[in-house]
């Protein structure tokens, strides 16, 4: 059976698998699909037609299947989004933020007044840092870390095994916004298991190679092949990875 608080506001057309959990001021919308064991906290916001998988957390005040208020000429416009879609034992933390059409995979960790936007797609077992963004149409592959005060931009491509360390920065428009209307943005591409690191700038449409290494603060100006280690403004190659560095030698 459902535990759902009397003070919580369910339309009478959403689905509820076993053992879920509606806390006080919550709200479903019509058409929420709630699977077994799915927990949601006081005074969270469940949309119209969201799907969560069975095991998902989500906690106080979230906000599930938000839909986009955009500005005149806004690229943005381009993607109609559907449902909101979350795999088994997802958790959205705090004050989270996730967008209709956006996809999460099983596992994976929305934190703290993180926001997920429209079009997005989060691989599994994935963890998006506190306050940190995935943009539109935005691709995160699986058992990616970004942590917290990241900023990963519409179009962007972030591969399996990844770090992302805290504040980086993607950047995808080098007209700032003085583009013919409806031109696709050029956003980074960030292949499997290369690490950034802490507050680094990724300029419009740079490639950071498999396995490499962009040290803190760095700005990436060019593309960085794999196994590179860059350093600095702009960053510059400074080594290779070493093979006792690989992901291979450090999985659990």
């Amino acid at each position: 059976m459902a535990e759902i608080s009397p003070a919580a506001h369910v339309d009478p057309s959403a689905e509820f698998g076993h053992g879920v959990s509606v806390a006080a001021g919550a709200v479903i919308g019509a058409g929420v699909v709630l699977g077994d064991g799915v927990s949601v906290g006081a005074s969270s916001v469940v949309h119209a037609g969201v799907v969560l998988g069975a095991g998902c957390l989500v906690e106080e005040l979230a906000v599930l299947g938000k839909r986009p208020r955009l500005r005149r000429g806004s690229s943005a416009a381009a993607v109609k989004p559907g449902a909101l879609e979350l795999g088994s034992e997802v958790t959205v933390c705090c004050g989270a933020v996730l967008y209709a059409g956006a996809v999460v995979g099983p596992g994976s960790i929305i934190g703290d007044q993180a926001q997920v936007r429209e079009g997005a797609r989060i691989g599994e077992r994935s963890v998006v840092g506190r306050g940190s963004c995935v943009d539109f149409n935005a691709v995160v592959g699986d058992r990616v870390s970004i942590q917290t005060g990241v900023y990963v931009t519409s179009w962007a491509v972030v591969e399996d095994d990844v770090f992302l360390g805290p504040g980086v920065l993607m950047t995808n428009d080098d007209t700032m916004g003085r583009h013919p209307r409806g031109e696709r943005l050029d956003a980074p591409v960030v292949r499997r298991a290369a690490r950034v690191g802490g507050a680094v700038v990724l300029v419009p449409g740079v490639e950071i190679g498999e396995e490499a290494f962009v040290g803190a603060g760095a700005v990436v100006t060019r593309d960085v092949a794999a196994r590179e280690v860059v350093l600095g403004v702009p960053a510059r190659e400074q080594r290779r990875v070493e093979d006792a560095e690989l992901l291979e030698h450090w999985r659990r």
